[in-house]
C-alpha cells in the first residue's frame, strides 16, 4: 500500500511539473490573455483535486493559494522570456536594416527638395509669365513698366528662394509669411486663427501659395478670397483622430487661362499629400460644372494636438513579474500555513489568524512596487516585519517572526536587488544595511536564542549584511551593464544620424548642381532681362524656366529608387507608405526611441499598410501609438495583437473601426 502511495506521489509530481511546463510554454508562445486563461484553468484544476478527494476546506484553500503563487511566477517568467525574445529579434532587424537609413534619408530629402522646387519656382515664374504676357498683349507703356518691375522683384525673390533650398536652414513658414503672401497678391484675405503647429502653418503657406498660383494661371481677373478660420464641422475632428482643426479655403469666381501649359501637373497632388501627412484633409475642384465658373481649395489642418497620457497595463512587461512575486509571497506564507495538519492551531484563534493574514499581505504586497519605487517598497516590507515583531512580542501571531524571516527573507533580498538596480548607490546603500538591522532583530527574537539578545542581534545583523551587500552589488553591476548598453546604443544612433546627415548633404549638393543648370539659371536670366527692359525676353526666360522645372521634377521622380526594404524605423514608415501610395501623419514631438520600439512601430505599420490608406504615428510621453483603418485581410488583426503583446503594448479598436496599437517605451525593454 505504501508503494502504491509512493507511485501516486511520483505521478502527481510529474503531472505538476508537466503542467507548469505547459503554463510556461503558453506564456512564451501565446498572448497574455490566452496564456493567463490557461494558467487560471490549471490553478483551478489543481485546487479541484483535493476538493474531490474530500479534503478539509482549509487544505483546499492552501493548495489553491500555493498553486496560484507557483503558477503566477512560472507564467510571469514565460512572459518575460517572450518579451526578451521579441526584443532580441527586433534588435537584430534593427542592426540589419539600419544600413539603409542613409540611402532613404537621401531619397526623402530629394522628395522634399522636389516639392519645394515646385512650390517656389512655379509660384514666382508663373506670376512673371502671366504679368509679362498681359503687358505684351496690351502693349501699354505703363503696363510694360509694371510688368518689368514685377519681373525684377519676383525674379530676385525666386533666385533667393531657390538658393535657400540648398542651405541647411529649413525653418517652416508661419502665419506671418502667409499674411505677407496674401498682401503681395492683393486678395480678399481674412485670418482668425492665431496659433498652430509648425507643420500646419507650413502646409497653410503651401496651400495658399499653390492656390494663388493656379488662380493666376487659369482665372485672370477673378476675385480671389482666402480664409483661415476655426472649423465648425463636427465631423472633421473625428476624421483627424481627435485633433482640433482650422480650415484654409481659397476660392475664385472663375476666369480664363492666360498662358496655357505652365503647370507641372503635380501641384494639387503634392498639396493633398502634404495636408494629409499633417493630419488634415484636402479637397479641390470647380465651384460649378467647370473651371470657368470658379475654383475652390479647402484644407482642414490641426490647430492643436491632444496627446493623452497612456498608462500601460500594470500586469504587462516587468510589472507582470512583480505581481507574480506578490502572489507567490502570499501563497507561500498563508498557503503553507493552511496546508499544515494543525490548522487552525497555528493561527491560535480568530484574532491571531486575522493578524497573521493582514501581516502576510503587508509583507508581500510591496513587491508590486519593485520596479517603480523599490526604496519605498523595501521600507514598507521592513516596516511590516517590525510590526510582525511587535505583534509577536505581544503574543498575537503564529508563526514567530524569526520563522517568517528565515522562510520568506527572499522578499527583502529581492527588493534590495531592485534598489541596487534602480537607485543611485548613495541613496541605495541604505537598503542592505537596513535589511541587516531589521532581519537581525527578527532572528534575535527567536526562541532558540539564549543569553543577551542585543549581542545576538549585533552578530546576526553583521552576518546578514554580507548576503545583503552581495545582492545589492549584483543589482548595481546589472545597472551599470544597462547603462553601458544604453550608452552604446546612443553612440550607434549618433553615428547613424551622422551618416544620414552626410547622405542628405550629398543629395542637396546634387540638387544644387541641377538647379544651377535649370530653374536657377533661368531665374537669373529673368532678372537680367528685366534690368535691360526686354519684356519679351523676360517672358521667354520665365517660360523656359518653367519648362526646365518640369523636366527637372520629372527627372527627379524618375530617378533610381531604392530596391531594398526601408529601414525598420519610425522614419522608414514614410518610405514604406510611398510604395503603397499611402500617407503617414506624425503627431507629437519626434524624438529618438529605443531601437526595439522603432522596429515594432515599423512592423505594426507594415501590417496595417494597404494601398491608399492613411496611418497615424503618435509619439506619446510613455511610448508610441500606430493607428490606421482596420485590416480586411484575415489573420492580420491576430498578428497585430500578438505583435503588440510581445512588445508589452496593447491593441484596441475605435468606434469608427480603426485599429490602434500602443507600444510602451519603458519597462518591457529592460530585463533584469
Amino acid at each position: 500500500m505504501n508503494g502504491f502511495a509512493g507511485h501516486v506521489w511520483v505521478i502527481s509530481l510529474v503531472a505538476a511539473v508537466c503542467a507548469l511546463i505547459m503554463v510556461y510554454l503558453l506564456a512564451v508562445r501565446g498572448t497574455a490573455g490566452s496564456s493567463l486563461t490557461g494558467a487560471v484553468v490549471l490553478t483551478l484544476a489543481v485546487a479541484a483535486v483535493p476538493a474531490v478527494r474530500g479534503e478539509p476546506p482549509h487544505y483546499v484553500a492552501g493548495v489553491a493559494l500555493t498553486a496560484s503563487g507557483v503558477v503566477a511566477v512560472v507564467w510571469a517568467t514565460g512572459r518575460s522570456r517572450r518579451q526578451r525574445s521579441a526584443r532580441r529579434s527586433a534588435l537584430a532587424d534593427y542592426e540589419a536594416g539600419t544600413a539603409a537609413v542613409p540611402l532613404f534619408a537621401a531619397l526623402a530629402e530629394r522628395d522634399r527638395l522636389a516639392a519645394e522646387l515646385h512650390d517656389v519656382a512655379a509660384h514666382r515664374l508663373t506670376g512673371i509669365v502671366v504679368a509679362a504676357g498681359a503687358a505684351l498683349r496690351l502693349a501699354a507703356r505703363e503696363r510694360t513698366g509694371d510688368a518689368l518691375r514685377h519681373a525684377d522683384e519676383a525674379g530676385r525673390e525666386a533666385v533667393r528662394e531657390l538658393e535657400r533650398l540648398t542651405e541647411l536652414d529649413t525653418t517652416a513658414a508661419g502665419f506671418a509669411e502667409v499674411d505677407a503672401l496674401a498682401a503681395a497678391h492683393a486678395v480678399d484675405y481674412r485670418r482668425t486663427v492665431d496659433e498652430a503647429p509648425a507643420g500646419s502653418t507650413e502646409a497653410t503657406y503651401r496651400v495658399v501659395r499653390e492656390a494663388l498660383t493656379n488662380a493666376a494661371r487659369y482665372a485672370e481677373g477673378a476675385t480671389v478670397r482666402v480664409r483661415i478660420e476655426p472649423t465648425d464641422d463636427r465631423d472633421e475632428p473625428v476624421r483627424a483622430g481627435g485633433d482640433h482643426l482650422f480650415v484654409v479655403t481659397v476660392t475664385d469666381d472663375g476666369g480664363t487661362a492666360v498662358e496655357p501649359g505652365l503647370g507641372t501637373g503635380r501641384g494639387l497632388a503634392g498639396l493633398a499629400a502634404t495636408v494629409t501627412a499633417t493630419g488634415g484633409t484636402f479637397r479641390a475642384g470647380p465651384v460649378g460644372r467647370d473651371r470657368r465658373e470658379g475654383w475652390s481649395v479647402r484644407a482642414s489642418l490641426p490647430a492643436a494636438t491632444v496627446l493623452p497620457l497612456r498608462r500601460w497595463p500594470r500586469w504587462r512587461g516587468t510589472a507582470a513579474l512583480d505581481y507574480a512575486l506578490v502572489a507567490l509571497a502570499i501563497a507561500l506564507s498563508l498557503g503553507a500555513s493552511l496546508l499544515s495538519a494543525h490548522v487552525p492551531a497555528p493561527f491560535g484563534g480568530l484574532l491571531p489568524a486575522l493578524v497573521t493574514v493582514v501581516l502576510s499581505g503587508l509583507h508581500a504586497v510591496p513587491l508590486a512596487w519593485r520596479s517603480r519605487a523599490p526604496g519605498r517598497a523595501l521600507a514598507a516590507v521592513l516596516s511590516a516585519l517590525l510590526l510582525w515583531w511587535a505583534c509577536d512580542r505581544a503574543g498575537w501571531t503564529q508563526p514567530a517572526v524569526s520563522d517568517i524571516f528565515l522562510v520568506y527573507g527572499w522578499v527583502e533580498l529581492t527588493l534590495v536587488h531592485s534598489v541596487g538596480l534602480r537607485l543611485p548607490w548613495r541613496r541605495g546603500l541604505f537598503a542592505p544595511l537596513a535589511l541587516a538591522a531589521v532581519g537581525g532583530l527578527a532572528l534575535a527574537s527567536g526562541s532558540g536564542i539564549t543569553g543577551s539578545r542585543t549581542a545576538a542581534w549585533a552578530v546576526l545583523a553583521g552576518v546578514l549584511a554580507l548576503p545583503a551587500l552581495a545582492v545589492w552589488s549584483w543589482g548595481r553591476r546589472t545597472a551599470r551593464r544597462h547603462e553601458r548598453l544604453s550608452a552604446a546604443d546612443a553612440r550607434r544612433r549618433v553615428l547613424l544620424d551622422g551618416d544620414a546627415d552626410a547622405a542628405v548633404s550629398a543629395q542637396r549638393l546634387l540638387f544644387a548642381a541641377g538647379l544651377r543648370d535649370t530653374a536657377l539659371r533661368h531665374a537669373r536670366a529673368v532678372v537680367a532681362a528685366a534690368d535691360e527692359g526686354d519684356l519679351r525676353a523676360v517672358r521667354e526666360e520665365a517660360r523656359a524656366g518653367l519648362t526646365a522645372l518640369r523636366d527637372l521634377l520629372s527627372g527627379l521622380r524618375a530617378g533610381d529608387d531604392a530596391d531594398d526594404a526601408p529601414p525598420p524605423t519610425v522614419f522608414g514608415i514614410t518610405a514604406l507608405a510611398a510604395r503603397y501610395d499611402a500617407v503617414v501623419r506624425y503627431v507629437g514631438a519626434r524624438r529618438p526611441l529605443p531601437a526595439a520600439v522603432e522596429v515594432f512601430a515599423y512592423r505594426t505599420a507594415s501590417a496595417l499598410m494597404a494601398v491608399g490608406v492613411t496611418l497615424t504615428v503618435r509619439t506619446l510621453p510613455d511610448g508610441v501609438e500606430v493607428s490606421g483603418p482596420a485590416p480586411t485581410v484575415p489573420g492580420v488583426e491576430r498578428r497585430l495583437r500578438a505583435l503588440a503583446d510581445a512588445a508589452g503594448g496593447t491593441l484596441s479598436t475605435t468606434d469608427s473601426g480603426a485599429v490602434r496599437v500602443w507600444l510602451p517605451e519603458a519597462f518591457p525593454w529592460r530585463s533584469e
